[in-house]
This record gives structure tokens, C-alpha cells and sequence, in this order.
């Protein structure tokens, strides 16, 4: 398999998508394609590998089969390895789990657009609207029924290292890039994602990439 990632500092898409493939645990190739440079039309149309259909990243291909969204990736790699690496197998942790994971691929466009991914910043006093404020009460609401109520199995959402923490792992970095207060439960939470062996590399990867997106520098605008 082959898997086309962006730049590991920016791309929380990206992200979702390595972690779905290490989870699976089947051997893949990285190609790393750098986002939003001044020849990114142009490198679109040289790596053959990104989809036609999409032009984003992050894309699974494994044989003729092509896959370009993070949550089909995880479906699909899934279906390849056995839902019970991804999912709970209880129904009611699953139907939760599920959930969870449908409202963070189509949801919380405030956080998303005033907190982007930075590994590698960190930022006091951020300034934040009141949307923002309602998708961290929101995602940490969702945190606390997922761990009170499945949650002892393990330091994860659900016991267990799942589909649920691969989703949710880019708000744990954007948490801590941009120092949102969190209750204790959810310090913890946080500790266990950022310090897993794969987060890690990750995180180790975008320290020393030499790629910088401006845009994504600069303090964004309060709304």
C-alpha cells in the first residue's frame, strides 16, 4: 500500500489517515507531498498517486483501489484487517464510537478554522469566538460520557486505542498548541494520545520539517 500524506506539522487530515494505517498494522509506503506552496497545482499534477477525483490528501492506494478521506480510509482498512481493531465490539460503545467519529469528520468548523493544526506552536492567551468556545465544550462533553462510561479498559475513549482517538487525535494537538484549559480527565486523555509511540514519531517528523505555510503562522483573527 501506498499512502500520500501532507506536511506532518499542518495536515490533521494527514494525521488521521497515518494513524488509520498504523492501526491496521499492514506494511505501507509514505509519500509526502508538501500543502499550499507555490507549486502545489503543479506537484498535484506530477504525483499520479493523489487522486484525480479529490486533489487532497491523505490518499490510500493498495493494488487498483484508491481511497482519499480519512474516515473511508479507516472503513476501508477495516474491512481489510477486522472491524474489532477499530470499533469497540460492544454495540452501544460502537454506536457511540461512531458517532463520535461522524460529528468530528462534519462538525466544529469554528475550532477548525481559528485553531488549524500547528504541531510545532504554542501559543498563551488565544483569543477564541464564542462558536470555538461551544466545540471544545462540545468535543470534551463527548470525551467525558465516552471515558466514564467505556473508558476503563484503558487510558482512550474507549479503553483501547480505536478509530475514535485517530479522529480526535488533531484536537488533542490543536489543545495544546493553542493552550485551551481542560478539566483533569481530559489532561489525562490528552497525555495518553500525545505520548503513544505513533503520536510521537509524528510529532517528531513535523519538528523537523523544513516546510512552513505562512498563513498558518500568523495569529488568526478573532470572529
Amino acid at each position: 500500500m501506498k499512502l500520500i500524506l501532507g506536511n506532518k506539522n499542518y495536515s490533521s487530515w494527514s494525521l488521521r489517515g497515518w494513524l488509520a494505517a498504523k492501526q491496521a498494522g499492514l506494511p505501507f509506503e509514505e509519500i509526502q507531498v508538501p500543502l499550499y506552496g507555490d507549486d502545489w497545482d503543479a506537484r498535484k499534477k506530477e504525483h499520479d498517486e493523489i487522486a484525480p477525483s479529490s486533489g487532497k490528501v491523505p490518499v490510500l492506494w493498495d493494488g487498483d483501489a484508491v481511497v482519499w478521506d480519512s474516515l473511508a480510509i479507516i472503513e476501508y482498512l477495516a474491512d481489510k484487517v477486522g472491524r474489532d481493531r477499530f470499533w469497540p465490539k460492544a454495540d452501544d460503545a460502537r454506536a457511540m464510537a461512531r458517532s463520535m467519529v461522524a460529528e468530528m469528520h462534519s462538525s466544529y468548523a469554528a475550532l477548525r478554522s481559528e485553531c488549524p493544526m500547528n504541531v510545532r506552536r504554542r501559543i498563551e492567551g488565544h483569543a477564541i469566538s464564542d462558536g470555538a468556545k461551544a466545540d471544545i465544550v462540545r468535543i470534551l462533553t463527548l470525551w467525558a460520557e465516552a471515558r466514564a462510561r467505556f473508558g476503563r479498559g484503558g487510558p482512550f475513549l474507549f479503553g483501547t486505542f480505536s478509530a475514535a482517538d485517530i479522529i480526535y487525535a488533531p484536537v488533542v494537538s490543536r489543545f495544546i498548541s493553542y493552550g485551551i484549559a481542560v478539566p483533569g480527565f481530559a489532561v489525562a486523555y490528552m497525555e495518553a494520545v500525545w505520548e503513544h509511540e505513533w503520536l510521537q514519531a509524528w510529532i517528531e517528523a513535523a519538528e523537523t520539517e523544513d516546510w512552513v505555510i505562512e498563513q498558518w503562522e500568523v495569529e488568526p483573527a478573532r470572529k
